[in-house]
């Protein structure tokens, strides 16, 4: 018979998590309002099974590096994502734990983002109890088609009409 003092037998009260498992989406999170009235002006509606998703390029801007005092914005730092949930969803309960299983499967794929893309998703109520792993399933394959769908944009020409 082994002592329980024995290190096979200790069982931490908390499961051990790898550092590189600690990933969040702090960065990558679209929060104000012009800025998702800009992604949906910029885009058209795209469908999958269990939510609609926008995808908008960002904004080419030149910011003056000498104007101090200016209330000037930062450029934006990378990809971005958001992800709406209208009342329509349910309660504020139901509605948070959609928000949050959807965090957690992009959290789970944020090297997935489209750079220099704001992607939006738009969950539908099924998310709050399917699988998890077809809903991540659906994100990976969603964050796969923006990032192609991206790419193309990119690569398209801008048109400049002339008056």
């Amino acid at each position: 018979m082994k002592a329980p003092n024995e290190p096979e037998d200790i069982k931490p009260d908390k499961p051990i998590k790898d550092a590189s498992a600690e990933a969040s989406l702090a960065g990558f999170r679209l929060q104000r309002h012009a800025d998702f009235q800009r992604a949906y002006a910029a885009s058209q509606k795209r469908q999958s099974a269990s939510m609609s998703w926008f995808l908008a390029l960002q904004p080419k801007v030149e910011y003056a590096a000498g104007n101090a005092g200016s209330r000037q914005k930062s450029p934006p730092a990378g990809p971005r994502v958001g992800i709406t949930a209208g009342k329509v969803l349910g309660k504020a309960h139901e509605r948070n734990r959609i928000k949050r299983r959807m965090r957690e499967a992009l959290r789970r794929h944020v090297d997935l983002l489209a750079e220099g893309a704001d992607l939006i998703l738009h969950p539908r109520r099924v998310v709050l109890t399917m699988e998890f792993t077809k809903l991540e399933a659906e994100v990976v394959r969603i964050l796969t088609q923006a990032r192609l769908e991206a790419a193309r944009m990119a690569s398209r020409p801008a048109v400049v009409s002339t008056p």
